[in-house]
C-alpha cells in the first residue's frame, strides 16, 4: 500500500542517520526522527484540512447557525446544537461572543452549552487528523462520544434552572433583530467558488499562523515521550492494569492549554507508548473541551458557579467515555 507520507519518513531517517549520525532505535535518534516526521506531516495535514474544511464551512455562517438554533427546546436542541459544534469552525476565542449572541436569541442555556462543549473538541480539523493518526474506527467512536457528551451535559445544565448564574450584564442587553438582513441573504447565495476559496485559503493561513507553535511543542512533548518515556511507566501509572488511569489522564489534562492540533501528537505518542486508547483520547478531549484559556474567557459571563457545575459535569462526562472507549476499542 502506498504510504502518503513516505517522503516525510524518508528525509527524517536521513537527517537523523546522516546528519546527526544516530540510530533511529536509539532514544534520542528515535526523538529526533519522530519529530523530524511528524513536523511536517502535521502541518501539511493541518493546512490541506483547514483549507478544505474552510472552503466548504463558507456555506454555514454564525448567524445561521443562530437562527437554526433559535426557538428549539428540549432534547432535540441539544442534539441539534452539538451537531452543529461538530461542523462549525468556531474556537474558544468565540466563546463570549457567540454565548451573547445565542442567549440574546433566546436560544436556552442548556442548548447553548451543548453547542459550546462540542464546537473545540469535534470540530471538522479534529476529525480529519483524528482519522489520520488513529484511523477510521477510532475517529467515528470519538465523534459520537463527543457529541454525545455535548448533549448529555447541556441536557442537564438546561434542567437545573441555572440561568441565576450567569452574568446579569447579558440579560440587561437589548435584544436585537434575529432577522438575517436581507442584503446578506443575497450575498451569501451568490458567492462564487472563487470566493469560497478564497475563505478556504484565508482560514487555513489564519489557522496555521495560530497553532504552528503549539503543533511543534505538541510534537517536541510526544518526541520525547516517543524516545525517552518508559514503556512501564505507562503501564504502571496509565495502563490499561491501573483502574485509575483514565482519571489521572483527565485530572492532568483539564488544566492544560492546547488545540487538537496540538494535542493529538502527543496523544500519538502515548498511544505508541502503550497508553489505552480510551486513556489517550479521554486526555484529548479533556485538553480541548476545558482548555484554560476558554474558561477564563467564559468566566466573563458565567458567575463561578455555573462555571463549576460546567467543568465538573464536563469533567465527569469525559472520564465516563474514556472507560467506556477502553472497554469498547479493545
Amino acid at each position: 500500500m502506498f504510504d502518503l507520507f513516505y517522503p516525510f519518513d524518508w528525509l527524517s531517517t536521513q537527517i537523523v542517520t546522516k546528519l546527526f549520525g544516530l540510530s533511529v532505535e536509539s532514544p534520542l535518534g528515535g526523538s529526533l526522527h519522530f519529530f523530524f516526521y511528524d513536523v511536517p506531516k502535521v502541518l501539511t495535514l493541518l493546512v490541506v484540512i483547514s483549507f478544505v474544511v474552510g472552503t466548504l464551512q463558507s456555506f454555514l455562517e454564525a448567524e445561521k447557525v443562530r437562527i437554526y438554533l433559535e426557538g428549539k427546546r428540549k432534547l432535540s436542541g441539544n442534539i441539534l446544537a452539538a451537531m452543529l459544534g461538530a461542523i462549525t469552525p468556531f474556537c474558544s476565542c468565540s466563546a463570549v461572543p457567540l454565548f451573547i449572541g445565542f442567549i440574546k436569541a433566546g436560544i436556552p442555556l442548556g442548548i447553548t452549552f451543548s453547542y459550546l462543549i462540542s464546537a473545540p473538541m469535534v470540530d471538522a480539523v479534529a476529525v480529519f487528523l483524528l482519522l489520520a493518526l488513529f484511523g477510521l474506527k477510532v475517529t467515528l467512536f470519538y465523534i459520537i462520544f463527543g457529541v454525545t457528551l455535548a448533549v448529555i451535559a447541556g441536557y442537564v445544565i438546561g434542567n437545573l434552572k441555572l440561568e441565576k448564574w450567569v452574568e446579569s450584564f447579558i440579560w440587561e442587553l437589548k435584544k436585537q433583530s434575529t432577522d438575517i438582513d436581507e442584503l446578506d441573504i443575497i450575498e451569501d447565495e451568490t458567492m462564487t467558488w472563487e470566493d469560497r476559496l478564497k475563505i478556504g485559503y484565508f482560514q487555513s493561513s489564519e489557522i496555521l499562523k495560530s497553532v504552528w507553535l503549539y503543533v511543534v511543542i505538541g510534537i517536541g512533548i510526544g518526541a520525547a515521550i516517543h524516545g525517552y518515556l518508559p514503556t512501564e511507566f505507562i503501564s504502571q501509572w496509565i495502563g490499561k492494569d491501573n483502574p485509575f488511569a483514565v482519571l489521572f489522564a483527565v485530572l492532568f489534562g483539564v488544566p492544560l492549554y492546547s488545540n487538537i492540533a496540538g494535542v493529538l501528537p502527543i496523544a500519538s505518542a502515548l498511544f505508541a507508548k502503550g497508553m489505552p486508547i480510551g486513556t489517550v483520547l479521554s486526555f484529548t478531549m479533556a485538553v480541548t473541551a476545558l482548555s484554560f484559556p476558554q474558561m477564563i474567557i467564559l468566566r466573563k459571563v458565567l458567575k463561578p458557579k455555573l462555571l463549576g457545575i460546567f467543568i465538573g459535569l464536563t469533567t465527569l462526562g469525559i472520564i465516563c467515555v474514556g472507560y467506556l472507549f477502553n472497554a469498547i476499542l479493545v
